[in-house]
């Protein structure tokens, strides 16, 4: 075989000026673009309507509780208020009230007059005895 003779490879660089050359835009590009965006709003989207559900319960439990508390501690107001009325209320400490600070005294036996007033019959009814109430006599 003969052997060629090669001619030496010279490589000489040329100024390439790109500044005057216009891209055209890829319409296919906004197509991807678009896809994506509403491939993640469809994802974003889901998670909210997966998610919202699930915070509106954790949201409505801790009502719920804080409510729960909120009627214990009125039902226990409530209780105290009831037993301060009560313990107001009593004749005992009335008496107290009245003979110690204002300095009443308890009238003598004789003078005491007890009046009872008679109980309202509702209307249509009789009495055990058989009479006719009062408004029915007349």
């Amino acid at each position: 075989m003969r052997e060629e003779q090669r001619e030496p490879v010279v490589l000489v660089p040329k100024a390439i000026d790109n500044s005057q050359v216009v891209r055209e835009v890829d319409p296919r590009s906004y197509r991807d673009l678009a896809l994506i965006l509403l491939l993640v709003t469809a994802l974003v989207g889901g998670l909210v309507l997966y998610a919202w559900p699930h915070l509106q319960l954790r949201e409505t439990a801790m009502a719920k509780d804080r409510l729960s508390r909120e009627r214990e501690r009125l039902v226990e107001e409530n209780r105290k208020l009831r037993l301060e009325k009560a313990t107001l209320e009593s004749l005992r400490r009335v008496e107290t009230i009245a003979v110690k600070d204002l300095g009443l005294v308890r009238p003598p036996a004789d003078r005491v007059i007890v009046i009872e007033r008679p109980r309202t019959v509702p209307a249509g009814s009789h009495l055990a005895s058989g009479d006719l109430p009062s408004a029915e006599r007349n």
